[in-house]
């Protein structure tokens, strides 16, 4: 069974932005652009019942479209950073999202989320990188900043790279109502597979 996770796309204007980030740091395995993602939710190998459950869950979720915007970057692992991320702005809207999808997880009977749930966009994973390259790579780049783009939609992504990092395949799409605030949605056409579980 392939290893899913929920999370929101990153439009392709945003994902374009993040993709000037990439080089510049030594050890760093960047993830491709069309990989980009926020992670909602990490749910695992998980049989084909269970899986079946979280999407018949999931498809019930009524939550409004909202604005998100990219800010800043960073590293996860302080003495020894095995990741590079830029940060997301903090909208109400993602957390209550997130909180939702968290509940129906473990109300099927899945374990929480041991880690606190901190939106980003993973952009490289690092191997061997020196503490100095990471710090000097960041303290150029720490005024990143995309333009504010709306999300109508989270989906259900499985991986079946034991890597991580990608690919990803879009296993389901759960659409979140107009509320008549974001006419202008980019469309996301970053990940043009679909498959049904």
């Amino acid at each position: 069974m392939p290893r899913l996770f929920t999370a929101l796309e990153i439009p392709r204007s945003a994902a374009m932005s993040l993709s000037l980030l990439r080089g510049g740091l030594p050890g760093a395995r960047w993830i491709d652009v069309e990989n980009y993602h926020i992670t909602l939710r990490f749910i695992g190998d998980v049989d084909g019942r269970t899986a079946d459950e979280v999407v018949d869950r999931l498809d019930r979720i009524e939550r409004p479209e909202f604005s998100l915007s990219l800010n800043g970057i960073g590293s996860f692992g302080s003495k020894k950073p095995h990741s590079i991320w830029a940060g997301v702005s903090p909208a109400p809207e993602l957390f209550a999202l997130q909180g939702e999808i968290e509940r129906i997880c473990q109300r099927i009977g899945l374990p929480p989320d041991p880690r606190k749930f901190t939106p980003h966009v993973t952009l490289a994973r690092l191997k061997a990188s020196r503490l100095d390259d990471v710090v000097h790579y960041l303290s150029g780049r720490g005024n990143f900043h995309t333009m504010p783009f709306g999300v109508g939609r989270f989906v259900l992504l499985s991986s079946r790279e034991s890597v991580g990092g990608g690919p990803y395949l879009t296993e389901e799409i759960f659409p979140l109502y107009e509320t008549g605030g974001y006419s202008n949605f980019e469309t996301t056409a970053l990940q043009p597979e679909k498959s049904m579980l």
